[in-house]
C-alpha cells in the first residue's frame, strides 16, 4: 500500500515536470507570428469602410497601412491593391489629383492585380483625368532638382510625370554650378502637356587684374591731350570744298566776264556799222519797223548783260568762299582746343529780275 501510494506521488511528479518543461518555452517566447501585423490589420479595416462607402475612413485607414512599420513586408499585390482603393477613395471625395496618382502608380504594377480589378482601377484613373491637368517634365543634367510650385517633386534622371490642378504652375530646375531655370505653365483639365528644363552652366568669373602696388602708382591727373592739328580742329572736307568753290567760282566768274567783254565789242561794231549806214541809225531801232540789224543788236546785248552779271557774282562768291577758306586756317590754329562743330557748305543759285547770283551757306 505504501508502495502504490510512493509510485503515485512520483508519477505526479514526472507529469508535473513534464508539464512544466512543456509549458515553459512556450511562456518565454511569443507565439509564431505575435501580434498580428499593424499593415494587414489596417487593410482590413480599410477595405471594411471602403465597401461600408465611408470614404474618408477609408482613405485614412488605406494611407495608414501604407506608412505601417511593416509596409515594406506587403507583396506587390497587396500595395497595388492599396493604392489603388486609397485612389478609388479619393476620388469619390472630389479628390482628383490625389486620386489620379494613387490610381496611377497602382497601375503601374497592373500586371499583378486581377483583371476586373485593373478594369475598375483603370476606370477611376480616367475619370480622373478628366479633371486634372497632366505635365510630362524632363530635365538635364540628370542631377538637376525639379520643383512644382516651390515643392521638390524629383530629378531629371527620368521623365517625371506630374498630375495638377487646372491652372498656372511653375516648374523650377536647379543644380549647384548651373544657373537656376524657371518655367511658367497653363493647363486645363483633361489636358496632357511637356516641358523640358535644359541648365546651362554658370559662367565662370572673369580673373582680377591685380592692382599696382603702392610705390609704382603716380600721381593721377588729366592726361595732356595733344594737340590737334589745324586740319583736326576744323573739318578738312570743308575747306577743300572751299577751295574748290573757290576756285570754280572765280574761273567761271572771269571766263563769263571775259564773254561779256567779247560781246561788247561785237555790239560796237555792228552799232558802229548801223551808224554808217545814211539809212538807219541807233535810233531806228526804236522806230517801226525796225532795221534787219536791230533784233541782232538786242539779243547781242542780252547775252552781253546777263554774262558780265553772272560772272561779277561768281566772282565774288569764289573770293567770299576763298575768303573764309583762309581765315578757317588762322583760326584752326589760333586755337588748337576749339572743338571742331559739325558744317557744311551749300551753294544755291539765287535769280531775281535784277540780278542773279549765287548764295553760300555754311558755318565757318
Amino acid at each position: 500500500m505504501t508502495r502504490l501510494r510512493l509510485r503515485s506521488v512520483l508519477l505526479r511528479c514526472c507529469l508535473l515536470g513534464a508539464l512544466i518543461s512543456a509549458t515553459g518555452p512556450s511562456r518565454a517566447a511569443p507565439p509564431p507570428g505575435g501580434s498580428p501585423p499593424a499593415a494587414a490589420a489596417l487593410r482590413q479595416k480599410a477595405r471594411i469602410s471602403f465597401f461600408s462607402k465611408r470614404w474618408a475612413d477609408a482613405e485614412a485607414s488605406f494611407e495608414a497601412a501604407l506608412a505601417a512599420p511593416d509596409a515594406a513586408g506587403m507583396t506587390e499585390v497587396q500595395q497595388a491593391e492599396v493604392l489603388g482603393y486609397l485612389g478609388l477613395s479619393e476620388l469619390e471625395q472630389g479628390k482628383h489629383r490625389e486620386a489620379a496618382e494613387h490610381l496611377g502608380e497602382s497601375l503601374e504594377h497592373d500586371a499583378a492585380l486581377k483583371e476586373p480589378l485593373v478594369r475598375r482601377f483603370t476606370a477611376g484613373f480616367n475619370k480622373a483625368l478628366e479633371h486634372v491637368g497632366r505635365i510630362y517634365v524632363a530635365a538635364a543634367p540628370p542631377d538637376a532638382e525639379v520643383l512644382l510650385d516651390d515643392e521638390p517633386i524629383g530629378t531629371g534622371a527620368t521623365v517625371l510625370e506630374l498630375f495638377v490642378d487646372p491652372g498656372k504652375h511653375t516648374l523650377r530646375a536647379r543644380l549647384s554650378g548651373y544657373e537656376e531655370l524657371s518655367h511658367r505653365v497653363e493647363i486645363a483639365g483633361g489636358a496632357t502637356i511637356g516641358a523640358t528644363l535644359t541648365l546651362s552652366r554658370v559662367a565662370p568669373a572673369p580673373p582680377r587684374t591685380p592692382e599696382p602696388s603702392a610705390t609704382k602708382r603716380g600721381p593721377v591727373g588729366p592726361a595732356a591731350a595733344p594737340a590737334p592739328g589745324p586740319w583736326a580742329s576744323w573739318p578738312g572736307t570743308l575747306r577743300i570744298a572751299g577751295i574748290a568753290v573757290t576756285t570754280a567760282a572765280i574761273s567761271s566768274g572771269t571766263v563769263f566776264m571775259l564773254r561779256a567783254n567779247v560781246l561788247d565789242r561785237d555790239i560796237d561794231e555792228r552799232g558802229g556799222g548801223l551808224n554808217r549806214d545814211p539809212a538807219s541809225t541807233w535810233d531806228a531801232c526804236r522806230q517801226v519797223p525796225q532795221p534787219s540789224a536791230c533784233p541782232e543788236l538786242h539779243r547781242l546785248r542780252v547775252q552781253r548783260d546777263t554774262s558780265r552779271v553772272l560772272g561779277a557774282a561768281l566772282v565774288a562768291t569764289g573770293v567770299v568762299v576763298g575768303a573764309a577758306t583762309v581765315v578757317s586756317f588762322f583760326a584752326g590754329s589760333s586755337s588748337p582746343r576749339a572743338k571742331a562743330a559739325p558744317a557744311a557748305l551749300h551753294v544755291l543759285p539765287v535769280t531775281t529780275a535784277q540780278q542773279i547770283g549765287v548764295v553760300a551757306l555754311g558755318a565757318w
